[in-house]
């Protein structure tokens, strides 16, 4: 009794721990895309480049300010070190010597010293270009952000999507079975053929079959979905947003007045070309002398005997400060080189610039067309399905009163199946190029 009791408390303790760490999301699109925006591992990388860039703008700037050093230091010589003084001074012969031994066996000394950069062209650039490393970094974060946004819409309205043709698919296989039903009293009592029992079948059979292969679809996407959002494959996610026509909008399409400036890859791009033309100007400076200021105070003494703790010993100064200007003449035209490969890099920028620029004018006309016929699209299928409804519900009045053939209602079920996927197709593809505009057109 007692062990039936431990593994009913075992049991009990592992599903409440499994329930504990499985967490369900309802997520509506809006919370999905803030979700990304806080867990999403490229964006967390993203602002962490951020942070980075504050920290080396940091240092650059400890570059300007002057750096203060201390020191301390012992000396035991062992043996104190021998030198050698020719033998002429003291009367000795030329070429010989005699060695001699300076010095105390105890050295000891301490000291402060600093260096100051008064003036450094490349520093002085450096110093400039703060900010606008920093603005870059940011866009970088903005553009992946953007990015990371347009990808989870397009999941999310897929999955969107799926939900609906799956609660189609469930309308469709329960008619077929109502029909299926029917069908088989009515062979039953003489009025229908074994053959329309099994051409009903078979059709509700395909439905069922494509009914598993859309569940295994929208399980694949909402776990590609968590990935991308950053969320724990484990959680549940839901997703609370029902696509219709009314997500589509005519307010999406750009206006003719249009600037660059507003895309987030211009933008970002736009903060490489100032790096680069800061590149240009510290090379142009290192042509410039550095200027440079130091100075040091240090007090040393000599001890035949460890004592120098006592207040009665002499402990002699060194206080200097100087002043250094450096020239730069010549470095076999590694300077020259530099400058030139700068000035290469930013004229590199600026092609790529033009080309951003025809790459979205391009983007524009494309997304605009691509929208525009897409909505034209929904709102055909969109009539096209309502008309294989109508035609469906009348075929299958005709059916039940016996006036209408088993080939005429499968005929008008397929179609109806058809007319459907192919408007929540129309309407997937619509909210994708409704995306792709408001990407092209810096609005998402």
């Amino acid at each position: 009794m007692k062990k039936n009791l431990f593994l009913v408390t075992v049991f009990f303790a592992s599903t409440a721990f499994a329930q504990e760490q499985k967490t369900i999301h309802a997520f509506s699109l809006a919370d999905a895309v803030g979700y990304a925006q806080k867990n999403n591992l490229q964006v967390k990388n993203a602002l962490l480049d951020i942070d980075i860039q504050i920290q080396t703008n940091k240092e650059i700037a400890s570059a300007a300010l002057p750096s203060l050093n201390s020191s301390l230091g012992g000396t035991d010589f062992l043996t104190i070190p021998t030198s050698l003084l020719p033998g002429q001074i003291f009367g000795g012969a030329p070429g010989t010597f005699i060695p001699v031994q300076f010095g105390t066996k105890f050295n000891a000394n301490y000291g402060a010293n600093f260096n100051q950069i008064l003036f450094d062209g490349q520093v002085f650039i450096a110093l400039q270009a703060r900010a606008t490393s920093l603005d870059w970094r940011r866009k970088n974060a903005a553009l992946t952000e953007e990015n990371i946004k347009a990808n989870i819409y397009k999941i999310y309205y897929q999955l969107s999507a799926s939900k609906t043709q799956l609660n189609i698919l469930d309308a469709n296989i329960e008619r077929l079975q109502k029909l299926a039903n029917d069908a088989a009293v009515m062979y039953k009592n003489g009025f229908a053929e074994k053959l329309d029992v099994d051409k009903v079948n078979v059709q509700l059979n395909n439905l069922e079959t494509e009914k598993l292969k859309a569940n295994n679809s929208v399980t694949i996407g909402y776990m590609g979905l968590k990935m991308l959002m950053g969320m724990p494959v484990k959680d549940s996610l839901v997703l609370t947003d029902i696509i219709n026509e009314n997500n589509l909008s005519a307010d999406v399409l750009y206006e003719d007045n249009f600037e660059y400036g507003i895309r987030k890859d211009f933008q970002y791009l736009t903060t490489i070309k100032k790096l680069s033309a800061f590149n240009v100007k510290r090379y142009q400076l290192s042509f410039l002398p550095t200027i440079t200021m130091n100075g040091a105070y240090t007090k040393n003494a000599q001890r035949t005997k460890f004592d120098f703790f006592d207040k009665n010993g002499n402990w002699f100064e060194t206080a200097l400060i100087g002043l250094n200007v450096n020239f730069p003449l010549f470095n076999g035209g590694a300077r020259n080189a530099k400058i030139n490969k700068a000035k290469l890099e930013l004229q590199q920028v600026d092609n790529q610039m033009v080309a951003l620029k025809n790459n979205i004018d391009n983007e524009l006309s494309q997304a605009k067309l691509n929208y525009m016929s897409s909505v034209a699209t929904v709102n055909f299928q969109k009539k096209n399905m309502q008309l294989a409804e109508n035609v469906y519900s009348q075929t299958k009045k005709k059916f039940e009163a016996g006036a209408g053939s088993n080939t005429e209602i499968s005929a008008a079920q397929a179609d109806l199946v058809t007319a459907q996927n192919n408007f929540m197709n129309a309407l997937y593809s619509a909210l994708i190029a409704k995306v792709d505009l408001l990407k092209a057109s810096g609005k998402l």
